[in-house]
């Protein structure tokens, strides 16, 4: 009955009558299925709190039009229109679908589809028509969308992939959420239902995570595949459209982030990535709880920063990978950014080898050769530093912002390990590959900052391993070298 097109919405909405009818797949959907959708959203979408819901969505429909509810006979028609297109007896018109190329049941405008402009508006419509030829079967899945998205921040929020699976997984774990915070509206004789406590990029983040983690549990397999986000708005006075993306390596990355492999490591940053609690307020009285829910972290910057991965990889290595704190915050940012409160002198147990390297092959398609190259100079100097007691020169390698001054204390450090064992401390290329070597995202000017804090970060892990650091928390200094204000 139902196919995938490509288009997210008619996608997520056919991925949501799956979910709803507890199929794992598009091809087990039946005609029975389509019926139970459309009676669910016929007796639905029509009362509280489903109706306030659907207005971000469908906000001109004939379900939720206060002039409809004294028409009982033009609402039901309207139902019948745009539910009921899929069966057998139902009208056809001359028109294809834009969506199936099956034959059209309806013209649809923004009252039937997101973002569409409205009746008798011919801009940017095929053939210089007003709407969009649409099939029954294609209607009934936009009309199910809102049921398989999220609504956050006063929009709507749906996730569409490559990979059916992963559509599917999203529309199942976002209706499941509406269901149950349906019945709890319901049984409070609420009007409305509430929004998703996170904003769309952590709530994104957030359900990929949780559904990996259940497929993981259940050890299946998942293909190589991509993710994109559309947080929506289909208001006649602001509509928007913001759209977020997951390539496949940042998504190869974070399921393999949640392995056992990594997951202590992932989780210990993850957590501490939390916005900072808000300070409590007095709550009214009967509405203690709401005082609580207000006090509640609901922003997480780590998941927040991967968006702008790969082009912010070096602020974001430094950041959770090596606990370097964010300077030149102001207001409330500064009361609420995690970021600002990161030291690697309490926290240098956090510092791990084992994720970076996941993400320097995973996000910046590094080679393992040069991986190699990093990890094995940060060997010889954490010895070096263990060995010569060498505090000023870790507080060099850590905190000096001139790369003539880092470069002079590395080759004078170079030098008098070469006078003591015979063997260099660094050869000439592997200075070229850790400090000099062009690498993709990394601008010219800070490559050898890049290749110097992930050097460090294997240095901090063997020195923390090896107790060095325990005995000697005066090597960190207070603060770091200076950085450029964030944008």
């Amino acid at each position: 009955m139902l196919k995938y097109t490509g288009h997210p919405l008619v996608d997520v909405g056919a991925a949501t009558i799956a979910a709803f009818s507890d199929k794992s797949e598009l091809a087990q959907v039946t005609e029975a299925d389509l019926e139970r959708m459309a009676d669910f959203i016929a007796d639905n979408y029509v009362v509280n709190p489903l109706k306030s819901f659907l207005t971000v969505a469908f906000p001109d429909s004939g379900f939720t039009q206060p002039a409809f509810e004294k028409m009982p006979e033009k609402r039901k028609e309207y139902a019948e229109r745009v539910l009921r297109g899929f069966r057998k007896d139902a009208i056809r018109l001359a028109e294809t679908c834009v969506f199936t190329g099956q034959p059209a049941a309806a013209i649809a405008f923004r009252q039937h589809v997101p973002l569409l402009t409205g009746e008798h508006v011919i801009n940017f419509c095929p053939g210089g028509h007003a709407g969009l030829p649409v099939s029954g079967e294609a209607l009934l899945c936009i009309q199910a969308l809102p049921l398989g998205s999220a609504k956050c921040s006063g929009r709507l929020l749906l996730v569409h992939s490559d990979n059916p699976e992963l559509t599917l997984d999203f529309a199942r774990a976002f209706l499941q959420q509406n269901r149950r915070v349906l019945q709890l509206a319901r049984q409070a004789t609420a009007k409305k239902m509430p929004e998703a406590r996170f904003p769309a990029r952590t709530l994104l983040i957030q359900t990929l995570l949780d559904v990996e983690g259940k497929r993981q549990g259940a050890a299946e397999e998942r293909q190589p595949s991509s993710v994109t986000a559309y947080h929506l708005s289909n208001s006649g006075q602001s509509p928007a459209l913001d759209i977020y993306h997951l390539p496949l390596e940042m998504l190869g990355f974070l399921r393999q982030a949640i392995s056992a492999e990594y997951r202590d490591q992932w989780m210990a940053i993850t957590q501490r990535a939390w916005q900072l609690p808000r300070p409590k307020k007095k709550a009214a009285k009967g509405q203690e709880g709401a005082a609580e829910e207000d006090n509640a972290p609901r922003r997480n910057m780590l998941y927040e920063d991967i968006f702008d991965l790969p082009g912010n990889a070096h602020r974001f290595l430094r950041t959770y990978f090596l606990r370097v704190p964010k300077r030149y915050a102001k207001g409330k940012e500064q009361r609420d950014d995690p970021r600002v409160t990161y030291s690697l002198k309490a926290e240098a147990d956090l510092v791990s080898w084992n994720l970076t390297k996941l993400f320097l092959r995973r996000v910046m398609n590094m080679s393992k050769d040069r991986i190699q190259q990093i990890s094995n100079l940060g060997d010889r100097l954490a010895t070096y530093i263990a060995g010569q007691n060498a505090k000023d020169f870790f507080r060099v390698l850590y905190s000096q912002g001139r790369y003539d001054y880092f470069r002079t204390s590395l080759l004078r450090a170079d030098r008098e390990h070469s006078m003591r064992s015979g063997n260099p401390l660094i050869t000439l290329e592997e200075f070229y590959e850790v400090f000099e070597a062009e690498e993709e995202g990394i601008l010219q000017a800070d490559r050898w900052r890049w290749g110097r804090d992930l050097t460090l970060i294997r240095v901090v892990e063997q020195l923390c391993q090896n107790g060095w650091l325990a005995r000697h928390p005066d090597a960190v200094p207070e603060t770091p070298e200076a950085q450029e204000p964030e944008s």
